[in-house]
């Protein structure tokens, strides 16, 4: 008896075959977010920050006065990840703890003037990279893009009006 052994189908590349159009959308969002992880990633990597202290920043200079649990929903962090992030951008001088107002015990983080200057280029080089993913898409199909993804973090139907 002769066996045959049989080869396996080559792997597709990133956006072909099953991971192309013919996949999961489930799937083809999880592989578009590692997509625009990469290369968020990339364009960060000379400021010397990452990706999700990118999004802690962004959280936290459009959502100030929170707690870090607070902040690690918003940037979709465990508070486990967020305590560590935390402790890095204030080694870094990204950010600073400050006395509440109000409440003088409680401690609230805030970027310092550091951190606001390296989030302003952050933003400059991710929001590029955010318009250039978008070449040749209408302004009204970016808005149903838009609109869509929003729908679908709430967890509604994408598809009600």
């Amino acid at each position: 008896m002769s066996k045959t052994t049989e080869q396996p189908s080559p792997l597709p590349g990133a956006g072909e075959g099953k991971r192309g159009e013919d996949g999961h959308f489930g799937y083809l969002l999880r592989q578009a977010a590692n997509a625009h992880r990469y290369r968020v990633e990339q364009a960060l990597s000379d400021l010397e920050i990452t990706h999700p202290q990118f999004s802690v920043m962004i959280m936290l200079d459009a959502y100030p006065g929170h707690s870090n649990a607070d902040l690690a929903r918003l940037a979709l962090l465990t508070p486990q990840t967020m305590s560590v992030i935390v402790a890095n951008l204030l080694k870094s001088g990204l950010v600073e703890r400050r006395a509440h107002d109000v409440h003088g015990r409680i401690q609230q983080l805030a970027l310092t003037d550091h951190g606001r200057q390296l989030l302003s280029e952050a933003k400059i080089r991710v929001y590029a990279l955010e318009e250039e993913m978008l070449t040749g898409v209408p302004p009204e199909a970016r808005a149903t893009i838009k609109s869509w993804l929003a729908k679908v973090a709430k967890g509604s139907d994408p598809h009600s009006d």
